[in-house]
C-alpha cells in the first residue's frame, strides 16, 4: 500500500562532510536518491551507486528531474524546429521568433 508522504513524514535538511554512504549509515537510511540530468550522469553515477551498496549495501535511487530543471542539447531545438515542430517549449519567445525566422530564409 502506498501511503500520503505530505501527510506522514518531515522533510528535514541535513548537510555533511565526507562519504555519501558514511552519513547515510550514520542516519539508518535504506536508500540515497540521485538526480539524473543527462545520460552522461548515469555511467558515474551507476558505478558510485554500486561502491556505495558494496560498502554498506545501502542501495540507490535513480530520479530523472522534470525537463525544466535540466537541459537540452540546442541542436535538438534546431533540428525540431526545422521539421515545422514546436519549440516554444523549450526556448524563450524571442529566441523562438529568431530561430524561425533564420529557418525562413
Amino acid at each position: 500500500m502506498i501511503k500520503d508522504v505530505k501527510s506522514e513524514a518531515e522533510l528535514v535538511v541535513k548537510t555533511f562532510e565526507g562519504l555519501i554512504v558514511d552519513f547515510a549509515t550514520q542516519e539508518n537510511a535504506r536508500a540515497i536518491i540521485r538526480g539524473l540530468r543527462a545520460i552522461s550522469d548515469f555511467e558515474y553515477e551507476m558505478q558510485m551507486a554500486l561502491v556505495n551498496r558494496k560498502l554498506t549495501g545501502i542501495a540507490t535511487v535513480f530520479l530523472m528531474p522534470h525537463e525544466k530543471f535540466t537541459y537540452l542539447n540546442s541542436s535538438i531545438v534546431r533540428e525540431l524546429a526545422s521539421l515545422d515542430g514546436d519549440i516554444s517549449h523549450f526556448v524563450p519567445p524571442e529566441v523562438e521568433r529568431r530561430i524561425n525566422a533564420k529557418l525562413k530564409k
